[in-house]
């Protein structure tokens, strides 16, 4: 059996059981430990599933993005240093956008000193931080209005949004992976798109609990990503996957609890 036929038969199986052993895989492939190591680990990179001590499991899935409030609730010590280390990308007199999201108004809150910059965004909560708290040149993007998300989605905000030119781009997401970032709302895709569209650099915001998560949309490929800033939490495993991409990693010292091997 060539390795893309073990391949395929091991994701047949893995979404038959959701949770499979390495043992398992040994016996139903009739090879060697190694060899199935190797299997699981280039779909691991693939995003296709989850190594986890001792067999493999199914990506866990994003079914619905919780709310803006809620958000702000989790992993708020990384988030915050997760900000601070993204603002401190931002060039003199860059054209920014700031994407909806808990972790990027962190970033927004270390921006607010700047009065150089010209800032776009579609979130609501971030628009009137700025409004407030800076004099930067202030754009919102519009659109139809997620209350849950305290955001703007849509084709009107995607077609704001691909009327600018980005120096630098703050992508949010709630669940990603070496196949992409996700997201369960079909709207958001063409804002997630557009940002990405029109930025000379992408950065991912976001803690690493997200990662290894799926949802049933593939809002952009991680080629359209330039960096990611995340917390120590990120195991080396993805750090190894991402950079294997040519993202480069920006890792602040706080870490959220979860692990993936």
């Amino acid at each position: 059996m060539i390795p893309a036929e073990r391949q395929r038969l091991i994701l047949t199986r893995l979404r038959d059981r959701g949770l499979m052993g390495l043992a398992e895989l040994v016996d139903l492939l009739g090879v060697s430990h190694m060899t199935v190591r190797r299997d699981v680990q280039k779909l691991a990179r693939e995003g296709r599933l989850n190594a986890v001590p001792g067999g493999i499991s199914l990506p866990a899935r994003v079914l619905l993005e919780p709310s803006h409030d809620s958000k702000a609730q989790m992993a708020r010590a990384e988030k915050a240093a997760i900000g601070a280390r993204a603002a401190e990308l931002v060039p003199p007199g860059a054209v920014v956008y700031l994407d909806a999201g808990t972790t990027v108004l962190q970033v927004a809150r270390h921006l607010t000193a700047r009065d150089d910059l010209t800032v776009v965004t579609n979130d609501f909560a971030v628009a009137a931080l700025l409004s407030a708290q800076s004099r930067c040149r202030l754009y919102h993007t519009g659109g139809r209005v997620e209350r849950d998300n305290q955001s703007g989605v849509g084709q009107i905000a995607a077609r704001a949004i691909a009327g600018f030119h980005f120096d630098i781009a703050f992508v949010s997401t709630s669940s990603f992976g070496p196949g992409g970032i996700f997201t369960p709302s079909e709207a958001k895709v063409m804002v997630k798109r557009a940002i990405t569209g029109a930025a000379a650099r992408s950065i991912l915001v976001t803690d690493s609990s997200k990662y290894g998560l799926v949802a049933a949309y593939n809002a952009c490929p991680l080629d359209q990503i330039s960096d990611l800033v995340t917390d120590a939490g990120l195991p080396d495993s993805a750090r190894s996957a991402l950079a294997a991409k040519g993202i480069a990693l920006h890792i602040t010292g706080n870490s959220t609890e979860r692990r993936i091997p």
